[in-house]
């Protein structure tokens, strides 16, 4: 993982090095195909939208522009994934029961202020947080990330965190503060705060 000051979405727009494309590829391929299958997508239906909707991505990233906008990236896939879904119901015709539910689904997805959207947004957001943690963890040491772990994750107070690590109060803070800097550095632009 990279220490630069570049975002993932920064880095993959100005060098879409294979290897970044990868990262984002393993960031939202789980997160797209988990979606798609708690809403009853078809498993080769769902493998054909996931690689649909990270060719659209692949194609039109260097086109986005975050523009400062709190969920922009996120809203953006979004928007993605409702164009490919609503793209390859139409190219199949789907002439049966579930093209009202399936168009339901996606007039709720369009609606930002649907149960629907709050929860996509929500389970983005988790996700891409849990799996960029994952992929940061090794650029600390082991105290440091037990002690962040410790203090953000689980709650505990930093002065039982010191104690437990054998570690002064703010070494515990410091240690939160440097992860969440680079959790922030690594994630702007895909999460908002």
């Amino acid at each position: 993982m990279s220490t630069t000051s570049a975002s993932l979405l920064e880095r993959i727009r100005h060098d879409p090095a294979a290897s970044q494309w990868q990262t984002l590829v393993e960031l939202y391929d789980p997160l797209i195909r988990g979606w798609l299958k708690r809403q009853s997508v078809l498993q080769a239906d769902a493998d054909d939208l996931v690689q649909d909707v990270l060719t659209v991505v692949a194609r039109r990233l260097k086109d986005f522009e975050h523009n400062g906008r709190t969920g922009a990236f996120r809203t953006w896939l979004r928007t993605v994934t409702i164009n490919c879904v609503r793209d390859s119901w139409r190219s199949k015709k789907r002439e049966n029961a579930n093209q009202g539910q399936v168009q339901e689904l996606l007039d709720q997805l369009t609606d930002p202020n649907s149960g629907l959207t709050q929860a996509w947004d929500l389970e983005h957001d988790r996700y891409v947080t849990q799996q960029l943690l994952g992929r940061l963890r090794s650029e600390f040491e082991p105290a440091t990330w037990k002690a962040f772990e410790r203090v953000a994750l689980d709650g505990t107070p930093a002065a039982q965190v010191a104690t437990e690590l054998g570690l002064t109060v703010n070494a515990v803070f410091i240690a939160k503060s440097r992860i969440l800097a680079r959790l922030r550095q690594e994630s702007r632009g895909l999460i908002d705060d």
